[in-house]
């Protein structure tokens, strides 16, 4: 007997009998597989992490002090502390932290790991210190500001008057501030590095998973922690795979061999909207796609010509043709959705206009740049989209494609001259967020290495602009902050920015009905803890 004819010949009738593929080629059940393009997971060190990518396995790592709840964001949860007060003055955060947390190492979690890992953040001074310095915090104050008067009380002393509530908010939602193990860290530091090099690859955390492996653009595995303090999680395991290419996502989630699918192309995801094993989890995002302008580059210091691109994008068209599902049109500054968020101005593509605004900036014949994408979508069918329009007017931009980390590192590096990015946080729910990511730059100062804000990194600059941020912060009176809020987009406008909003982010997920509990979260922490699967007997009502 030809045993592969018999197989196939069988498979096919099975398929036939349940109408579903998946029962071909299941995961276990007890195993979460995602799929996801992993060329921006440059690190796990929750001080220098940059990107969605990575906070989404940072926080099934460590824990924080508290979290966002993805179903209501203005409601943060207890965690590491199960309480916390705020002082009469608006001055003083006091965190109580819970009884019986120990790490992965097995060793116990108490207020000197948190002030530690708090201390460890501004010191290296790399991409989520800008936040906190955005606070007041620095090297310099942090161990006067941030203090442990016994092992279960953690007080932070705002260095400058602040709204508490964002920080509190940025506490629950970065991921920055996460708990690290401070003896095995320490222990495994090199050079007074704080155990950077060391966290690249490994990780020193309380969280409901211990990593077991990561290689890079491979894959990342993850085993649960027996002994977690909310108790074991339900899956054993969770593997992250590398997979680059979308048509190879879509084909194995409709075969069955993952879970779940991000990063996936439109198309593809819509090509697996009717099947009934499938779901699309579709979740706004507080992040926008943008056009960033270097004004250390001469051309784009000159206001003229950043006008004159202003005008070079067809922001209706690439929200047309390619960004369904990737995003929605929007030109402000502050994420749509909030009442402080003015209306679009309505830029639209202006020939005729840009050329003007060039001829009078000394361009009349337009000039050379480069444009620098990622080489993945929707990144750089936009780029190639803008590079059209520029040209029209003379502007004749060399795309330059890389890795997150060269197209993203040039520009923390301030060293690029036009780049079609995506960013803005906005993982808290206070327009502040959107605008100490994208506007506010205290310190222009190379020597600031602001890398985190994208306004620092595109070198914009204005002093107002910046004691305006600052004011409407403070503002206790809800109304007179919401007018201030509507003046700084107003003011940003006239200035003509740097960097130009032309889509908000739509994450598409794609999730395998066997799936339970999963549920997106709009700043990237999704938590795992709670994630388990139908077993693979029940799927179609086999049993």
């Amino acid at each position: 007997m030809n045993i592969s004819r018999y197989c196939r010949a069988w498979c096919a009738a099975l398929m036939l009998l349940t109408g579903s593929p998946s029962l071909l080629a299941a995961t276990p059940d007890d195993q979460l597989i995602v799929g996801m393009n992993m060329n921006n997971l440059l690190t796990l060190d929750p001080a220098a992490m940059t990107g969605n990518e990575v906070v989404g396995i940072v926080v099934n790592l460590y824990d924080g002090l508290v979290e966002l709840d993805p179903r209501q964001l203005t409601h943060v949860r207890p965690a590491l502390a199960e309480r916390w007060e705020i002082s009469a003055d608006h001055r003083q955060l006091t965190f109580h932290l819970r009884e019986g947390v120990h790490f992965h190492s097995g060793n116990p979690l108490t207020s000197e790991d948190v002030i530690w890992s708090m201390r460890r953040v501004l010191h290296l001074n790399l991409a989520q210190a800008s936040v906190w310095k955005s606070y007041g915090f620095s090297k310099d104050n942090v161990d006067q500001m941030i203090t442990a008067p016994d092992a279960r009380t953690v007080v932070i002393q705002l260095p400058k008057p602040n709204d508490p509530q964002l920080v509190i908010y940025s506490l629950a939602a970065l991921g920055s501030m996460v708990v690290l193990d401070s003896k095995t860290v320490q222990a495994n530091a090199v050079n007074d590095d704080w155990g950077n090099r060391w966290l690249t690859t490994h990780e020193a955390g309380s969280g409901p998973f211990r990593l077991d492996v990561w290689q890079a653009k491979d894959v990342l595995r993850m085993s649960r922690d027996e002994n977690y303090w909310r108790g074991a999680p339900r899956l054993t395991r969770v593997v992250f795979r590398h997979l680059q290419e979308s048509q190879t996502l879509r084909l194995m989630m409709e075969k069955g061999d993952i879970d779940i699918a991000s990063n996936m192309a439109i198309p593809d995801v819509q090509a697996l909207r009717h099947d009934p094993d499938l779901t699309i989890d579709a979740v706004q995002k507080g992040t926008l796609y943008y056009l960033a302008m270097s004004m250390k580059d001469d051309h784009f210091a000159n206001p003229q010509v950043r006008e004159a691109v202003r005008y070079l994008v067809d922001y209706q068209g690439i929200n047309k043709t390619l960004m369904a599902g990737y995003g929605t049109l929007h030109q402000r500054p502050i994420q749509s959705g909030m009442p402080e968020t003015l209306p679009d101005p309505g830029y639209r593509l202006d020939v005729p206009r840009a050329k003007a605004l060039l001829a009078a900036a000394g361009y009349p014949n337009g000039f050379d740049t480069t444009l620098r994408v990622l080489a993945d979508q929707p990144f750089l069918n936009i780029a190639i989209a803008i590079q059209s329009t520029l040209m029209q007017a003379g502007i004749r931009a060399k795309i330059i494609t890389g890795t997150g980390n060269q197209i993203y590192g040039a520009m923390r590096e301030r060293q690029f001259n036009l780049l079609v990015g995506r960013g803005g946080s906005g993982v808290e729910p206070h327009p502040h967020s959107s605008l100490r990511s994208l506007v506010y730059n205290p310190n222009n100062a190379d020597s600031a290495r602001l890398t985190n804000f994208q306004g620092w990194r595109t070198s914009f600059y204005d002093a107002q602009l910046n004691q305006m941020i600052d004011q409407a912060l403070l503002e206790r009176d809800s109304l007179k902050q919401q007018q201030d809020y509507v003046a700084i987009q107003q003011r940003y406008d006239q200035l003509i920015p740097a960097l130009m909003p032309i889509s908000q982010m739509t994450d598409s997920v794609v999730v395998n009905n066997r799936v339970q509990d999963y549920v997106s979260h709009p700043s990237a922490t999704t938590f795992l803890r709670d994630v388990w699967k139908t077993p693979n007997s029940l799927v179609g009502g086999v049993q």
